[in-house]
């Protein structure tokens, strides 16, 4: 029988308690294990544990998949009306709005991040992504084909069958909502794996989308490491299709693991080195104000994170001077305060990582405005850091760094900044500001990147699609674009009267 995880908020952000089973979810129920071992979850403020989960294995795997085949054959895929998860998709909805806090704050718990950005980002935006794919499931349509009078085609969007989803842990609900809306609004069903540094909020979600009345084994959460179910999802021969989000280095493993399995339909957002690009005749202070956010957000741990910052010569002392500021106002702290911008990073792993660059960046002979250094005594927190005099060729320009962690660099013309924007492996994201509209829709458009956003950044919208150019990943998260990652097209031919 799978432990209990029971515990009581007491914060000035959200007093509560709760209480839920930690199990492995297979076949709407809660079990243990197959090896009955556990995985400790890490309170990222003070690195003691926080409480336990149970580990899946690949067995558990196979259990999860017979379920989701089983549900898929039954109760779910062509045997669901599009009306019908609709409606089930809207109860979860209803049930998401009125756990909107406990959800927030155990996201805060183990993830580190801000309760007060959970409740209004990560929750948020988890509940409008399943809101706006409920609205999708009974409109998901294929097309009548004009061929000859004697002959009706037409194609049907089919689900696909049991899909595999990878989630990381730097969005653990939202990327959940992301992966779950679009494919249960096709008629898929689902395993899944949340990272093992941030389970609880998938967990949770699991009881929800019991209470909402979704059939047993249309979603399957299973908590493992990834060289074990991570592994075992991805190669898989009964699972159809398998999305990931996470890094490049674990993506290709996984398209390789899909490659060498069943050839599986696979779709990847991965990692990136986005350019924010500010120019002389940008609002300086709305400028200063949208690059913070752009690198520091989140603790900096966002794919599509700011983090090399393109400023024209004109203004660029000027810029320094407000940016700098602007970072030193940032609270790090406490993730339940209500002032606090910046919590820790999620895990020691990442917190070592991230200071390995800071010490990359130093030795490299880049220079520390601001930071660059360990916050406090206790916990994994990171001062803010801006490098300048940084060269192209350094790690801190050149390798995605998923912290607090951004590089300043002075250009000087759009064609410089364009090509030094252009160079590198990532396109995922990028920003342009300026109060030249001419110049900013050029410029957008010369950027090699899936995002390109205009006097703004890391601004998403569950209607409009997201994703990478080059090694940033394959497919489109979000709007109808997603769709396409979990249905199959079948053409119908229908004889009407051609006779041999």
């Amino acid at each position: 029988m799978p432990s209990a995880f029971t515990h009581e908020f007491n914060t000035p952000a959200f007093k509560g308690k709760v209480s839920f089973s930690t199990g492995l979810f297979i076949n709407g129920q809660f079990l243990d294990g197959s090896d009955n071992t556990t995985i400790d979850v890490i309170n990222p403020t003070n690195g003691k544990v926080v409480t336990s989960v149970s580990e899946g294995t690949p067995k558990d795997v196979d259990l999860a998949v017979d379920a989701a085949h089983a549900a898929f054959d039954t109760t779910w895929g062509l045997h669901a009306p599009g009306a019908q998860r609709s409606i089930l998709m809207s109860k979860l909805v209803a049930i998401m709005e009125k756990n909107a806090d406990e959800l927030a704050a155990l996201e805060a718990l183990d993830n580190g991040k801000t309760f007060n950005w959970a409740r209004n980002v990560d929750v948020a935006g988890s509940i409008d992504c399943i809101r706006y794919y409920a609205g999708w499931a009974d409109k998901v349509t294929g097309q009548v084909q004009e061929t000859t009078e004697d002959k009706l085609t037409y194609t049907r969007h089919e689900p696909i069958g049991v899909v595999g989803q990878i989630i990381p842990w730097n969005f653990p609900l939202l990327m959940m909502a992301w992966k779950l809306g679009p494919a249960l609004a096709c008629g898929n069903t689902i395993v899944l794996k949340p990272s093992e540094f941030t389970p609880l909020t998938a967990i949770r979600m699991c009881h929800l989308i019991n209470e909402a009345g979704f059939p047993p084994g249309v979603v399957n959460v299973i908590s493992g490491y990834g060289n074990t179910v991570g592994n075992a999802i991805s190669s898989h021969m009964r699972v159809e299709k398998v999305a990931f989000t996470g890094s490049t280095l674990v993506g290709r493993k996984i398209m390789e693991a899909a490659a060498k399995s069943n050839l599986k339909n696979v779709t990847l957002e991965l990692g990136g080195k986005s350019p924010n690009i500010i120019f002389d005749d940008a609002d300086i202070e709305q400028a200063v104000n949208w690059a913070a956010f752009g690198i520091f957000w989140n603790h900096g741990q966002t794919c599509c994170a700011g983090s090399r910052i393109y400023v024209q010569e004109g203004i660029y002392d000027e810029f320094l001077k407000r940016f700098t500021e602007k970072t030193r106002s940032l609270k790090v702290g406490d993730p339940f305060a209500p002032d606090t911008f910046q919590g820790p990073q999620v895990s020691e792993i990442q917190f070592n990582r991230i200071m390995s660059y800071i010490e990359s960046g130093k030795a490299a002979g880049a220079k520390v405005e601001i930071g660059g250094e360990r916050h406090g005594s206790e916990g994994y927190f990171i001062k803010p850091t801006i490098f300048t005099n940084v060269d192209p060729s350094m790690k801190i320009v050149q390798e995605e760094i998923f912290g607090p962690v951004g590089v300043v660099i002075k250009f000087k013309d759009e064609e410089d900044v364009i090509k030094q924007a252009n160079d590198t492996v990532y396109g995922l994201a990028a920003a342009v500001f300026t109060q030249n509209l001419n110049r900013a829709i050029n410029t957008a458009h010369k950027l090699k990147a899936g995002t390109a956003w205009i006097n703004c950044v890391n601004s998403l919208h569950s209607n409009v699609p997201f994703g990478g150019f080059k090694q940033s990943g394959i497919g489109r998260e979000l709007g109808e674009y997603a769709l396409a990652n979990y249905t199959a097209v079948k053409s119908v031919h229908v004889n009407l009267g051609h006779r041999m």
